[in-house]
């Protein structure tokens, strides 16, 4: 806690970072957030000043410009991820961007040297929270037995044709958007990758988002990860880790309130009445505190830039990039690797 504070730039106003990141970035010692950009001036100050930012800039340009900032969070729409993470690194600032990091596993693959020179990482606030940890801990411990199934649902309705969700050309989606906070749960939780994957997608007939997206995807050696994602649904958000032996409930695995405690489910082959299920209540957190202070002791630590961490932003792509081949082709796809 002694450690001199990382000076921080935002890229643009996006709800995420007004009403997440940024208060989460203000409540942290580790944190200095310096500036936020956006490409309307009014809109930058409006937004500063709403925040008590010291600094507004009318341009992104302006922002990593700055001598002063040191990295910058980038929740730009998704379409501009890449094109603003490699402008930032180039100027020398590193960078945590959202997910999904890249609309393609070859996008992904082009900010790899940039990768060489300063921090950069996908932004999955959810590795960072007490239940997500505790979860892996349970599986690690074999109090599941051997896990075989993840299966995740993560739903929201939104069918507001100005919102960038909804805008294919900017990779709106509800695979794009909530798709791969499924993908990391079965990559996390049996910590390997898949081999293959299948997807059934419906489309909105007027905004050409998939608004319904269902997966199955093959980890070999018996485990498999199945999921849906809609964005024009109930909303709804659920995970279940079903091993040999036992269960893992996760109730609210993704959207986990600011400071809130969650409930974990832990049921070790009990009755089927559930009487049997023992719930714990994990510590409260704020999640994105906990993403933008790991980042930032990684940044002020000094150690060379860890390229396994974009690594992991081009593995989830790829099998995005294998669930979109699925679609067109009708069939079970392969995950490239390198």
């Amino acid at each position: 806690m002694n450690m001199k504070p990382v000076v921080w730039g935002v890229l643009g106003t996006a709800k995420i970072g007004i009403e997440q990141v940024i208060p989460a970035m203000l409540s942290s010692p580790l944190v200095e957030l310096r500036a936020i950009a956006s490409r309307s001036l009014p809109t930058a100050q409006a937004a500063a000043r709403s925040a008590g930012i010291a600094r507004a800039y009318g341009s992104y340009e302006e922002l990593l410009a700055d001598p002063a900032i040191e990295a910058v969070y980038n929740p730009l729409p998704n379409h501009l991820h890449v094109p603003l993470t490699l402008q930032a690194a180039a100027a020398g600032k590193h960078v945590l961007c959202e997910k999904p990091f890249a609309l393609s596993a070859a996008e992904a693959q082009t900010v790899q040297i940039a990768a060489s020179r300063v921090h950069i990482e996908e932004a999955f606030m959810v590795r960072h929270h007490p239940q997500w940890l505790r979860a892996r801990e349970l599986v690690r411990a074999g109090r599941i037995g051997t896990p075989r199934a993840v299966q995740v649902f993560f739903s929201y309705f939104n069918d507001d044709a100005a919102n960038i969700r909804n805008q294919a050309a900017m990779g709106g989606g509800a695979l794009y958007d909530i798709g791969c906070y499924a993908i990391l749960a079965g990559r996390s939780l049996f910590e390997a990758e898949p081999r293959r994957a299948v997807s059934l997608v419906d489309r909105d007939p007027v905004l050409g988002t998939d608004r319904l997206s269902s997966a199955l995807l093959d980890f070999g050696a018996g485990r498999q990860l199945s999921f849906t994602v809609s964005t024009q649904s109930v909303p709804f958000q659920r995970v279940q880790v079903i091993g040999t032996t036992g269960r893992i409930e996760l109730f609210i695995p993704f959207n986990a309130a600011r400071n809130g405690q969650m409930r974990l489910a832990l049921d070790e082959g009990g009755p089927l009445d559930g009487s049997g299920v023992t719930i714990e209540t994990l510590p409260a957190a704020d999640q994105y505190r906990l993403e933008v202070e790991a980042f930032s002791r990684r940044v002020r630590e000094g150690a060379s830039p860890d390229a396994s961490r974009l690594g992991d932003a081009v593995a989830q792509a790829r099998v995005i990039d294998a669930l979109w081949q699925s679609e067109r082709s009708g069939r079970w796809e392969p995950v490239t690797r390198d």
